[in-house]
């Protein structure tokens, strides 16, 4: 072929492979800018054990990470945890601090719970935004001895939940399919081994399957539409029953991916589409990342990527086929097994101790290389008997695998520790059937800009924020520009004002609120025209995925009694040794700092009458008569007049635009009165003035605010709470006849390794033997996870 030929077909062919790359940068951008427009986040939680007594503590360590590179993160400063039961309500909530990347407490299980298993909860207020599968979900279990158990009737035979997951979303006729088989038992919410086979309507079989690990397989045939299909399954627990396979679609496309060494090949095929628009486009993101992006040319029906699987990085990946035009058609996950990043080891210093003897614990991190590693990590040490099992949800499985997969995953630490083609097809199979995203490709490629921009409420960058709406007391709307006071009653003033937005919110920050607190929310002007509200700060979707049927073996009976009789020993005898929540230092200062004048009234000849006091005692508030009602005027010293407007009066913080009520108040009840004099900027509120009445509690004193102020206790940040275990250092203490039936030997939330990857801790074992697992859950700087378990044996004392 001669030069100038070649050269015109080269110019020739530039357009259309320019045009082929243009859906594919804007796919590109338009990703990119929605992952900088969304980030994810991750929290694990790390209780001290799986099954609780009610009555006893649940503690708990939170590991917060960013969503794609699982570094610690520090964007919300708040985690909400709640522990639900059955019914979709919550028996427990609190709230806990998150900084840089972690956080603890715990919380009482009431005596008055029932028997049951319950979903430990956590999210943030940015994840509560988004879909309810964001949220960390972990099984606790809750004994109650001294109520009825309430065990789940047995069943003949197990109701089946078989749903069938064509690869890459659709069956089309006429295109070679695979189609993954999940087979759940409903009533345990585990994986029914079950084989099966597909028939036609002439009963002709097309496909065969055997049993499968976990309750997942998969099969492969070529539907047509002409042919309607049912599966029969059989073997294990189930009875032979058909089930109906997914609509078989005319046209469409499809996507099929296998693997060859070191390459992934993804196949896409259409059937009556793309003839105009033959080009189609692949995208591959792993944790919202962007590691793939190409175009292929239909030939015939087919196209065909070859993509290195080291290119999509460690964990899960999407892979994304679009269209011509731009719009998804298929999807699939695909996940390269993660190598260990952290290795943990804990080392005791024996393998059998008596009772009340000392624990020596050295726990060492080192990376892949066997580098030392810094590593923070969270440790619990408790006993193992036919209630509480060792622990299955460990960290690396979490961030590496089920927080980026829907619905619950049996077993999930096998996906991980196991390699072999057995391990790989169980893998492959769970991304089949298991698949989601952490967003929706409608919001990334909205068909037009939407006129109103949406109303993003952001992180909780600096703590708490408290949010309400305003509306029309009428008409029920959000009412914009409405001015909003929020006040915390008590010695120390504390008032902040906002202004309602578009939506009538309003959001307060309270960083330092924590315990519970009487709040009082009210609009900024006596206006019967708004009603303000308090929104609820937990989240109100249910949870997606249902909680097993509670049941124990007759086994467990003896588990049962000795817990009891364990958890009312301590109770009776080390409940004045418990650490009780620590509340931290408070500033009681106020809100206005050091007033321009300060009054304490007991310094003063007491006066019964309000206007007396301010009278004799008060030059800078001047009392006045208008229309037969009260009227305070602040003196505005730096100009040295009387403002015009009426001052912020406060009572303990709280705003009182009623000047009679505060008139009518007992001078008697108040310990000292401020006075700004000079205007005063708070938020979005300027205010002529300030007169601060104080009572000597802090609580208002019997004074109830305007009936249109929300007044309501509510819960801060929980207050830090210390871990207590009791320590035999001497031989009299040893010999000590006050029982120790501890099953939880040691919990310490913040393990921090050395440069050299070394820590160690000390702790005692009680009177209760048996065997006893050391579990350590951590994370590295960079992102790597990390986790391992221990037992030790405890003997010569109580069985």
């Amino acid at each position: 072929m001669n030069r100038p030929i070649l050269t015109l077909l080269c110019l020739a062919t530039l357009p259309y492979l320019t045009l082929a790359q243009q859906p594919l940068t804007q796919l590109q951008h338009r990703f990119e800018t929605y992952q900088q427009q969304h980030p994810t986040e991750k929290l694990f939680v790390h209780t001290d054990r799986t099954t609780y007594t009610a009555g006893e503590l649940l503690w708990f360590r939170l590991f917060y990470v960013d969503g794609s590179t699982h570094r610690p993160l520090d964007l919300s400063k708040v985690a909400y945890l709640e522990l639900i039961d059955n019914q979709q309500k919550a028996v427990l909530q609190t709230k806990v601090a998150l900084d840089t990347g972690r956080g603890s407490g715990s919380v009482v299980l009431p005596t008055t719970l029932p028997s049951g298993h319950y979903r430990l909860r956590a999210y943030t207020h940015w994840m509560k935004q988004t879909s309810p599968e964001f949220a960390f979900e972990k099984l606790v279990t809750v004994v109650n001895p001294f109520r009825k158990l309430g065990l789940a009737a047995p069943t003949e035979a197990p109701a089946l939940d078989v749903q069938f997951f064509p690869e890459g979303g659709n069956l089309v006729s006429d295109l070679p399919a695979t189609v993954a088989v999940n087979v759940v038992d409903t009533q345990t919410g585990r994986g029914v081994n079950s084989g099966g086979v597909v028939l036609t309507q002439a009963n002709d079989t097309v496909a065969r399957f055997g049993p499968m690990r976990f309750g997942i397989g998969t099969f492969s045939f070529t539907p047509s539409a002409k042919n309607t299909y049912r599966v029969l399954l059989s073997g294990g627990k189930t009875k032979s029953t058909t089930y109906s396979l997914p609509v078989i679609y005319p046209t469409g496309y499809s996507m099929q991916v296998g693997q060859s060494g070191d390459q992934l090949r993804v196949t896409v095929r259409a059937n009556g589409v793309g003839a105009n628009s033959p080009t189609v486009y692949l995208l591959g993101h792993t944790r919202q990342v962007l590691t793939l992006s190409a175009a292929q040319t239909m030939s015939g029906n087919e196209a065909v990527f070859t993509v290195p699987k080291n290119q999509l990085g460690e964990g899960i990946a999407h892979l994304t086929v679009f269209d011509g035009a731009g719009q998804p058609v298929c999807e699939r996950l695909w996940c390269n097994r993660p190598q260990p990043g952290l290795l943990l080891r804990a080392k005791p210093d024996q393998a059998t101790y008596a009772s009340r003897a000392p624990v020596r614990l050295d726990l060492t991190a080192t990376d892949a290389t066997g580098k030392p590693a810094q590593a923070d990590m969270s440790m619990a040490v408790y006993r193992l008997d036919s209630l509480q099992a060792a622990e299955t949800g460990t960290l690396p499985a979490y961030l590496w695998l089920t927080s980026d997969l829907r619905g619950t995953v049996e077993s999930p630490d096998y996906y991980l520790t196991h390699t072999g083609p057995e391990a790989d097809a169980a893998l492959d199979n769970l991304m089949l059937t298991h698949g989601w995203r952490r967003f929706t490709w409608k919001a990334v490629l909205p068909p037009k800009p939407s006129p109103v921009s949406p109303v993003v409420d952001l992180p909780e960058r600096r703590g708490l924020v408290v949010r309400g709406r305003v509306t029309n007391a009428r008409t029920g709307a959000p009412t914009a520009d409405v001015p909003v006071y929020l006040s915390v009653p008590g010695k120390a003033v504390r008032l902040y004002s906002t202004r309602s937005d578009s939506a009538g919110l309003v959001r307060v920050e309270l960083p330092d609120l924590r315990g519970t607190n009487d709040l009082v929310l009210q609009t900024a002007a006596p206006d019967t025209t708004y009603r303000v509200e308090l929104l609820n700060p937990y989240t109100e979707t249910p949870a997606t995925t249902p909680l097993p049927p509670f049941d124990l073996a007759s086994s467990a009976a003896e588990s049962v009694r000795e817990r009891s009789l364990a958890m009312q020993v301590q109770t009776s005898y080390y409940s004045r040794f418990v650490n009780p929540p620590t509340p931290p230092s408070r500033d009681s200062s106020a809100f206005y700092g050091i007033p321009d004048e300060r009054y304490n009234l007991d310094a003063y000849t007491r006066f019964t009458v309000m206007d007396e006091v301010l009278s004799e005692y008060v030059p800078g508030v001047a009392v006045r008569k208008q229309s037969g009602h009260a009227a305070l005027r602040v003196n505005n010293i730096p100009y040295r007049k009387l403002f015009d407007e009426a001052p912020l009066m406060l009572i303990d913080g709280v705003p009182v635009f009623d000047t009679d009520k505060v008139m009518a108040l007992s001078p008697l009840k108040i310990k000292s009165l401020d006075v700004i004099t000079r205007r005063y900027f708070l938020g979005y509120a300027t205010i002529p003035g300030i007169i601060s009445f104080r009572t000597y509690r802090g609580d208002l004193a019997g004074f109830q605010p305007d009936a249109r102020a929300v007044v309501l206790e509510y819960d801060g940040l929980q207050h830090p709470r210390e871990f207590y275990a009791p320590r035999y250092p001497t031989p009299a203490l040893q010999a000590s006849r006050r029982p120790d039936f501890r099953t939880l030997l040691h919990w310490q939330p913040h393990v921090q390794t050395n440069a050299q990857g070394n820590a160690s801790l000390t702790f005692y074992t009680s009177d209760q033997e048996g065997t006893y697992l050391v579990v350590a859950q951590g994370l590295t700087p960079t992102g790597q996870p990390g986790f391992t378990q221990q037992t030790i044996v405890v003997q010569g004392g109580l069985k």
